[in-house]
């Protein structure tokens, strides 16, 4: 790992010890919601698995019963029993937080109240199939709803975690070793300046010796002259 470009000074090991500090308490915490983010993922994705299947398996029968409606009736009286519905629906969307992540819940209010309103038609021209399918359409519309939510739920989760694991690797394997690295370079470095340094103090503290004996000697030859 290649270490910071950064002047070896005790400021510096200081500042550097405190990024690690906190580098550290950081990586702790980012793991610690990548692995909630996984395990609600999961849950999430269960219940879309399900929520799909159900409603794949609704819409096939809703298919089912158009294309025989479609077979008796002409294609004029399928396109005019259809054309001008009657009821009307009203969509709104909120959020909930999950993690840090906005995630949508959509609700619908019809505008009629009448039941039979689901159907744009008289009976008289119609088929039984026909009615089965919009009957059955209108019952698949809040699963729909539901589906839809989970699948944006589910998107953003997703994205969520892997800009979460990528903060999590980026931490334990680039920025952390970075900066240990770094630290451990210049406190080598100043264990060395200090030794040099040592080194030097006994030097001139030998030269002061020496010269102090030299002055001693001196005044001793003096004396005996």
């Amino acid at each position: 790992m290649e270490r910071m470009k950064v002047n070896p000074t005790r400021m510096m090991l200081t500042t550097l010890k405190r990024r690690l500090a906190t580098a550290t308490r950081g990586h702790k915490l980012m793991k610690d919601k990548r692995d909630e983010l996984m395990k609600t993922f999961l849950e999430v994705a269960r219940e879309n698995g399900r929520l799909r299947q159900e409603v794949e398996s609704g819409l096939e029968d809703v298919y089912r019963s158009f294309t025989v409606a479609s077979a008796i009736m002409s294609g004029e009286v399928m396109e005019e029993s259809l054309m001008f519905p009657k009821q009307g629906v009203t969509l709104d969307m909120e959020k909930k937080n999950i993690m840090s992540v906005e995630v949508p819940i959509f609700t619908f209010q019809t505008e009629a109240d009448e039941s039979a309103d689901i159907f744009p038609y008289g009976f008289a021209r119609t088929s039984g199939e026909l009615d089965t399918a919009v009957s059955g359409l209108s019952d698949m519309f809040p699963k729909l709803l539901e589906l839809a939510a989970k699948e944006k739920e589910t998107a953003l989760l997703a994205a969520e975690l892997e800009k979460t694991r990528r903060r999590v690797n980026a931490l334990e394997y680039v920025v952390i070793p970075r900066l240990e690295v770094t630290i451990k370079y210049i406190t080598m470095k100043l264990d060395e300046d200090e030794r040099g340094n040592q080194t030097r103090l006994m030097k001139v503290k030998d030269m002061m010796l020496e010269e102090a004996i030299r002055q001693r000697r001196k005044k001793d030859e003096e004396c005996l002259g």
